[in-house]
């Protein structure tokens, strides 16, 4: 029981060894505790202040990326519409050409037709002429024949060329 009951001797040497080491502490451990302290609070600060410029960044990217996409949407929007527009361009210059190429053919087919219908007619009249003539020539063969049928043919032109 000695050792629970205080001494004035045990009080004396523990308060000298405390003093003793908190003197130790004080000279050695205190300052790098300390400095070790102050330096993980100033890493802690540097990468709260880093945070907070990381965030700043990342909002100035997420607005420059947001700015960047509008835009390109704008910019696809209006290449749309002008290919849409170029494509409607083409498709109406290829229907007129079209119906022009088609008016072109539909005009040389009716004057390749007229022409063939002219040259048929022609051919026709050419034929009908030459029909005619041998028509005539054998009539007038028949009728000639003998001399008095000869004067009275002569007899009736001469008339009526002069009633004419």
């Amino acid at each position: 029981m000695e050792l629970l009951t205080p001494s004035i001797g045990n009080i004396f040497w523990t308060a000298v060894v405390f003093l003793l080491l908190v003197v130790l502490l004080k000279a050695f451990a205190w300052k790098p505790i300390l400095s070790a302290v102050k330096t993980r609070e100033d890493n802690i600060q540097d990468a709260l202040n880093q945070a907070k410029l990381a965030k700043k960044e990342m909002e100035t990217l997420k607005a420059d990326n947001e700015r960047i996409m509008r835009e390109a949407k704008i910019e696809r929007d209006a290449i749309l519409k002008e290919a849409r527009e170029i494509k409607d361009r083409i498709v109406a210059e290829a229907k007129d050409a079209a119906k022009s190429e088609g008016d072109k053919l539909i005009e040389a087919a009716k004057q390749s037709i007229a022409a063939e219908k002219n040259a048929a007619m022609a051919d026709i009249k050419s034929q009908i002429g030459i029909l005619s003539v041998n028509i005539a020539e054998s009539i007038l063969k028949q009728k000639l024949e003998n001399s008095e049928a000869q004067n009275e043919l002569v007899q009736n032109y001469l008339n009526k060329s002069n009633l004419n």
